[in-house]
C-alpha cells in the first residue's frame, strides 16, 4: 500500500470538497482495516458475493459504494446496507433497485453512468435512455431511489484531450439536467489514470484504487 499517496490525495480533496472513494476491489480486509483506521470511511467495491463477504467483516459505519456492473437479481444482496450505487445504467436497473428498497423502507442514493468512452465495451445510459429515466421521475413513478448524480468512465487513452472532452460533456450533461427533482451534486469521474483531469474538470468524486492498495495481481 502506498500510503504517502493516500495522505496527498486526502489533502487534495480535503482542499477542494472532493470524496475520495478507495477502490478496495480484491483487496483482503486488512489493507481496508488499515485506511479505516487512518479515517477513511468511503470503500468501492465491484463484486456482489466479494462486497458481502467484506461488510460482514468490516465495521459498521463504513460507506459502501457499489460500483461495477450491478446485475438485477443482485440487488437485494446488498440493498440494505450500501451507501451509493454507482452504475445504473438502465431503467430495468432503476425499477428494481426502487422495488428492493421499497420492501425495507429505504431511499437509496443512486448515481446514473453515462456512456463517455469511445469504447463500446463500457457500460452506460446514451442521451435518449437518459432523458426517459428523467421523465419517469418526473411522473413520481420511482419513489424509493434518490439520483444524486452522474457517473462516467472516460476512454482508456493516453489522448489527455480525449478523456478531458468527455468529462466536460458529463459535466454538461450535469448542469443541464438540474431540476428540483434532480439536483445532482454528485459528479463521479476520475480514477488512477485520469483522476487530475477528472478534478480540473469538475469532479467531486473520484475513485482510486491502484496508486493506493498497489497494482492488483
Amino acid at each position: 500500500m502506498n500510503l504517502k499517496a493516500y495522505s496527498d490525495l486526502i489533502e487534495e480533496c480535503k482542499s477542494k470538497n472532493i470524496t475520495l472513494v478507495a477502490v478496495s476491489k480484491t483487496k483482503p480486509v486488512e489493507d481496508i482495516l488499515a485506511l479505516y483506521n487512518l479515517g477513511q470511511r468511503d470503500f468501492g467495491e465491484n463484486y456482489v458475493q466479494e462486497l458481502i463477504e467484506k461488510e460482514e467483516q468490516l465495521p459498521k459505519d463504513i460507506r459502501w459504494h457499489f460500483i461495477g456492473h450491478l446485475q438485477s437479481n443482485k440487488i437485494k444482496q446488498i440493498i440494505s446496507f450500501v451507501h451509493l450505487i454507482h452504475g445504473v445504467d438502465s431503467l430495468k436497473l432503476l425499477k428494481e433497485i426502487n422495488k428492493q428498497s421499497e420492501k425495507i423502507n429505504k431511499t437509496t442514493n443512486c448515481l446514473l453512468q453515462i456512456h463517455i468512452a469511445q469504447e463500446e465495451t463500457k457500460f452506460g445510459l446514451d442521451e435518449n435512455e437518459l432523458n426517459e429515466i428523467i421523465r419517469q421521475f418526473d411522473n413520481s413513478t420511482i419513489k424509493n431511489v434518490n439520483i444524486v448524480g452522474l457517473m462516467g468512465m472516460a476512454s482508456f487513452t493516453n489522448d489527455k484531450n480525449q478523456i478531458t472532452k468527455e468529462f466536460q460533456y458529463l459535466k454538461s450533461l450535469q448542469l443541464k439536467l438540474k431540476t428540483e427533482n434532480f439536483k445532482l451534486q454528485t459528479l463521479s469521474i476520475g480514477m488512477t489514470a485520469d483522476y487530475k483531469i477528472a478534478i480540473e474538470e469538475g469532479s467531486t468524486m473520484i475513485r482510486i484504487g491502484s496508486l493506493i492498495f498497489g497494482e492488483r495481481n
